[in-house]
C-alpha cells in the first residue's frame, strides 16, 4: 500500500477509536435589555434638574436634557426664557416631513412679538467648541461629516483633531436653535427637534443645545404642515404648548428622575458592539458599522432606593 493510502486510513481508524464528545452548550449573547438589567448604579448618572426642561403638550410632557457645556450662552438665555414662562401659550406651528418640529412665537419678526424679559436678545454663534478638557469617547467606525464622532458629555459628537474642535450632532430627537442667515441671529426662543432621518448636514452650521430623553413620540407624530417647509397655514393646525419649566423650578413631586447611561463605561461599549454586529437569530449578516446616529442612548426611572 502506498504511503499516500496509508496515512487517510489511519486517520479513519483513528477517528474512529477517538471517544464522541458531549455536544457542549454555549451561552447566547446577552440581549440590550439584560445587560441593561445587570447594570451597576455606577454605569447610569443622573440628570440634572437645573438642566432638564420639561414642556407640557396636549398629549403628556416631554422632557429635554440641556447641553451647557457646548452652548453655554444659548442655555442659560433658555433657562432665563424658561423662568419667565416665555413659551406659556406658544406653539409647535411647523412641522416638516422627515425633517423638524419648530415651536416658539410665529411673530418673533413682527410688531406683535413676545417680549423676552430677562434673557438676551443677541447671542453668539456657539456651533462649535474647543474640545479640550471634553471627555469625548470615541466610536470605532469612520464617519462622512467628521474626521472623529463619539460622544461627549453623553451627547452624540463630532470632533476634528486637525482644527482642535468639537460640536454636537444633529440626530433624531437633537434639540437646536433657530436662526436667520447670519451666524450670530439665534437667541434660544426658537427651537427645533429633529424628528426625521438625522440632517447631518447641519452640523456645525447651527448650535445645538440638547436633546429630547423621554417623550419623543409626542413630537414624531405631530402631524406634518404643507410643503415645501411643514409651516402651517391654519393656527388652528398648531399644537398648543401648556408649559416649559425647568426642572429645578418644580415642585420634587412634578419631576421624573430620569438617569442616562454614561456613554464612556465599559457597559455602554458592549452595547454600542452589539449594535455594530448583532448575532441573533434574525440577523444573517452582521454589519460590523455602526453610524452615530444609530448608537442607543438608554434613559431610565432612577430605581427606588
Amino acid at each position: 500500500m502506498s504511503p499516500a493510502r496509508v496515512l487517510p486510513f489511519a486517520l479513519a481508524v483513528a477517528l474512529a477509536a477517538a471517544p464522541a464528545f458531549a455536544a457542549v452548550d454555549t451561552p447566547a449573547p446577552k440581549s440590550p435589555a439584560e445587560l441593561l438589567a445587570a447594570s451597576q448604579p455606577s454605569d447610569w448618572r443622573t440628570l440634572d434638574p437645573a438642566n432638564t426642561l420639561y414642556m407640557t403638550l396636549p398629549g403628556g410632557r416631554v422632557v429635554i436634557e440641556l447641553a451647557p457645556v457646548f452652548a453655554p450662552e444659548h442655555v442659560a438665555n433658555i433657562r432665563a426664557l424658561a423662568r419667565g414662562h416665555y413659551w406659556d401659550g406658544l406653539s409647535i406651528y411647523r412641522s416638516q416631513d422627515n425633517f423638524v418640529v419648530q415651536f416658539g412665537d410665529p411673530a418673533e419678526d413682527e410688531a406683535g412679538r413676545k417680549p423676552i424679559g430677562e434673557a438676551k436678545a443677541h447671542l453668539p454663534a456657539e456651533f462649535t467648541r474647543d474640545a479640550d478638557g471634553i471627555d469625548f469617547h470615541r466610536l470605532p467606525d469612520a464617519d462622512g461629516y467628521a474626521p472623529q464622532v463619539g460622544f461627549a458629555d453623553g451627547f452624540p459628537a463630532g470632533r476634528d483633531p486637525a482644527t482642535g474642535q468639537a460640536w454636537l450632532a444633529h440626530c433624531y430627537g437633537t434639540l437646536g436653535a433657530g436662526r436667520d442667515v447670519a451666524a450670530d441671529s439665534s437667541n434660544g426662543t426658537e427651537l427645533y427637534v429633529v424628528v426625521g432621518q438625522s440632517p447631518r448636514q447641519l452640523d456645525r452650521n447651527i448650535t445645538v443645545v440638547g436633546r429630547v430623553v423621554q417623550g419623543m413620540e409626542l413630537l414624531s407624530t405631530i402631524a406634518r404642515g404643507p410643503e415645501p417647509m411643514g409651516f402651517y397655514e391654519d393656527p388652528a393646525q398648531r399644537t398648543p404648548i401648556a408649559s416649559i419649566r425647568l426642572g429645578s423650578e418644580l415642585p420634587p413631586a412634578e419631576r421624573i428622575e430620569l438617569q442616562a447611561l454614561r456613554t464612556g463605561t465599559p457597559l455602554f461599549d458592549q452595547l454600542v458592539e452589539m449594535r455594530r454586529n448583532r448575532r441573533d437569530g434574525w440577523y444573517k449578516l452582521p454589519a460590523g458599522h455602526i453610524d452615530l446616529c444609530n448608537v442607543p442612548l438608554p434613559v431610565r426611572v432612577k430605581p427606588a432606593d
